[in-house]
């Protein structure tokens, strides 16, 4: 649950974390740990000699990138590496995190239920409907994987893991998270997504503390360009619910996968981030102009029990903890409501969704709003529309254009100039 606090008649933002815990992943984090990039036409055995050749170590020779990921014993290797002509970069294997704002205790938001809720996320973006429900639409979903006997997740594919294990099976909780909002099945129980008829394709590149690197999440990127077009239902969609800080030049590698999978006709929607200090240009995949970056907002109006503050926090408002930006396309429900204390504290009452081990949960943040997108673009698949269409739909469709997300009444907010209103389903 997020907290800020009200004072001197301002909001003042608690640190907000992105999950950044550290995990033992072979080849994917640590200081001597990096992707090298190689000229065009090197081959992949090519590659394994060249970096054997400088005394380091493959990690990951990619298939559908000109590159490896690597370790380096000391700093003569990384030169060496460095000086020879077939290389055309060595950059660190950055770690990438989960995004969310605060993590949902097991088992807050109750367990199995009597009858099916609509959370109101899904309520505020448009409940699927007999002819919108994303049949027939595959959605690779890039995170800690899904919780593959929850019933209400019955029929996800178990599709990759690129931490090398047989199963892409959740064990962490927030991927099982995503995929409830994307496409939790209409059964009278739990909760309902929206798109319940979509294909879930789980594709695991975060570990169980929520952590990855580039390297990891390229894993996953690689999987579906290879396999999108192959598989049934296709996958047309992407989410990913995770990143870290950087630039769009930082890595050119992964870079290059999400340009490849954007004109194969795949949709990549991306978490934009939960640092309301920054902008999304710095949010790496977010900045990538190739996705749909998604701000989080207040699906409902909250409480207030603050005396300066002199209204509730209203539906529609910018979430309190999310990055925003010029880059961002559209806003979607990343919290149920912000209520105000008598103390003068913010607390997110997070999304309802899928729990990992059964039942339901509650979580904060852009990982929960761009899962609400993600199952957006699979019902405008279904509908018939294209990549490009949806791309200019899905905006000129929002709610609320000009006018939300309002502003937040958090000191750290900044109005960024625009208001690109609350994605809305066909």
């Amino acid at each position: 649950m997020g907290i800020a606090h009200l004072g001197m008649w301002r909001l003042v933002v608690a640190a907000l974390l992105l999950l950044q815990v550290t995990a033992g992943i072979a080849f994917a984090q640590g200081a001597d740990n990096y992707i090298v990039r190689f000229r065009e036409g090197t081959s992949a055995a090519d590659r394994a000699s060249i970096v054997r050749g400088a005394g380091g170590a493959v990690g990951v020779n990619f298939r559908r990138a000109n590159a490896a990921s690597v370790r380096v014993p000391d700093g003569n290797a990384l030169t060496a590496l460095r000086s020879n002509p077939s290389v055309l970069s060595v950059i660190p294997n950055r770690p990438v995190y989960a995004i969310q704002n605060g993590k949902g205790k097991p088992g807050s938001g109750g367990g199995g239920t009597s009858a099916q809720v609509v959370p109101a996320g899904i309520d505020r973006v448009g409940r699927p409907t007999a002819t919108s429900d994303g049949l027939g639409v595959g959605v690779a979903v890039l995170d800690t994987g899904v919780d593959l006997s929850h019933p209400d997740l019955a029929g996800t594919i178990d599709a990759a893991n690129a931490f090398g294990a047989a199963s892409c099976q959740d064990d962490e909780g927030h991927g099982t998270h995503v995929a409830g909002i994307i496409g939790a099945r209409d059964n009278a129980t739990d909760v309902i997504g929206v798109a319940p008829n979509a294909t879930i394709y789980c594709v695991k590149v975060l570990d169980s503390a929520g952590s990855g690197s580039d390297a990891t999440v390229m894993l996953g990127l690689e999987w579906v360009l290879t396999n999108h077009a192959s598989v049934v239902p296709a996958i047309k969609v992407v989410n990913m619910s995770l990143g870290r800080t950087g630039a769009v030049d930082d890595n050119a590698a992964m870079h290059d996968l999400v340009t490849a999978l954007a004109g194969e006709g795949v949709t990549v929607v991306v978490a934009a981030g939960n640092d309301a200090t920054v902008d999304v240009s710095s949010q790496i995949p977010a900045a990538y102009s190739e996705v749909i970056a998604v701000a989080s907002t207040t699906a409902l109006a909250g409480t207030n029990q603050c005396r300066v503050l002199r209204n509730p926090i209203a539906a529609d408002t910018a979430s309190y903890f999310t990055t925003d930006g010029a880059g961002v396309m559209v806003s979607a429900p990343g919290e149920d409501r912000e209520d105000v204390s008598r103390a003068c504290f913010i607390s997110s009452v997070g999304i309802l969704s899928t729990r990992l081990g059964g039942g339901t949960t509650r979580m904060s943040g852009t990982s929960m709003a761009s899962p609400h997108v993600a199952g957006i673009v699979a019902r405008y698949y279904q509908a018939g529309f294209q990549a490009s269409d949806i791309r200019q739909y899905l905006q000129l469709d929002a709610d609320r254009i000009g006018t939300a997300p309002l502003d937040s009444p958090s000191s750290q907010y900044t109005d960024d100039g625009v208001r690109e209103g609350v994605a809305q389903a066909p």
